[in-house]
């Protein structure tokens, strides 16, 4: 792997920084929770959990699929479900304070709809435990089952999102073959028929070896879609066994590419080599 350049590499968190940290951690602990922010090693953790962002990871530790990016492990949790884990999600909402919460988690095939009751009574405990706070789903693809995409857009999340990850020719050797990229363009184009006004968000990994043009095909598929939020971000193998990098993406393209997507016609974008689906996400909803 080349070396890491400046630009990824992440400071040492403030003082007032690490102590909202120690919070954090001690909250999650308490209820027994996880979030993405530690089961897929992102780098933002610092910046985000200070300004009052978390991205909950529910259903569980064990996912079904095997993409070969992610850093969550892969198995068949059988069945199990844990009943008091949206109202835990909800009182540690509430204990931080938090102003904007992602859900997303793991795929869940072993279950009849796929987790969808799950993300439907957390978004409920959320609400009715700190009503103030904006909530965001980072959702599977629930198989592409209209029934299961259904019952989730009729919860009370504010954005709704699905990440088509990469692009159409890598997606065969990335995703897990249960995951395509018709399905997810499929998922997000559902998505938008009932989103009620809602922003449809999705996201893109750079730096496994796509082309320029795949990016921008990518790019106007999501779209064509209806999806009118993007975040586009440097791929990092979580593990020495995952998808190898195949070049790191300086910042001067990473606001190349943004400005494609915005010719394109993206309400909102961010792009750059730390840039992760939830980044800045409590700002471009504070700001639309």
């Amino acid at each position: 792997m080349p070396e890491r350049p400046e630009w990824l590499k992440v400071h040492v968190p403030t003082p007032a920084a690490a102590e909202r940290m120690r919070v954090v951690r001690q909250v999650l602990a308490q209820h027994r929770l996880r979030t993405i922010c530690q089961g897929a090693l992102c780098p933002n953790a610092v910046e985000c959990w200070s300004a009052g962002t978390a991205t909950f990871m529910i259903l569980g530790d064990i996912c079904t699929r095997g993409c070969r990016f992610c850093a969550v492990k892969t198995g068949s949790p059988e069945g199990a479900l844990d009943r008091g884990e949206p109202a835990r999600v909800g009182a540690a909402v509430r204990d931080l304070k938090l102003q904007h919460v992602v859900l997303t988690s793991v795929d869940r095939d072993d279950l009849p709809d796929g987790g969808a009751a799950a993300f439907v009574e957390t978004v409920l405990e959320i609400k009715r435990a700190s009503p103030g706070s904006v909530v965001e789903l980072l959702l599977p693809d629930f198989s592409g089952d209209p029934r299961w995409l259904l019952r989730v857009m009729a919860c009370e999340a504010d954005i709704l999102g699905h990440n088509l990850e990469t692009v159409a020719r890598l997606t065969p050797a990335l995703r897990d073959r249960r995951a395509s990229y018709q399905q997810s363009l499929d998922v997000l184009q559902f998505l938008r028929t009932g989103a009620r006004g809602r922003a449809i968000k999705s996201g893109l990994m750079l730096g496994l070896g796509e082309r320029r043009s795949e990016i921008r095909e990518a790019l106007g598929d999501l779209h064509e879609a209806g999806t009118s939020w993007v975040t586009i971000g440097q791929y990092l193998p979580p593990t020495s066994s995952s998808a190898p990098l195949r070049r790191y993406v300086p910042p001067e393209e990473f606001r190349e590419i943004e400005g494609e997507a915005r010719e394109i016609g993206f309400s909102w974008v961010i792009a750059g080599p730390l840039v992760r689906s939830s980044y800045h996400a409590q700002v471009v909803y504070g700001a639309r």
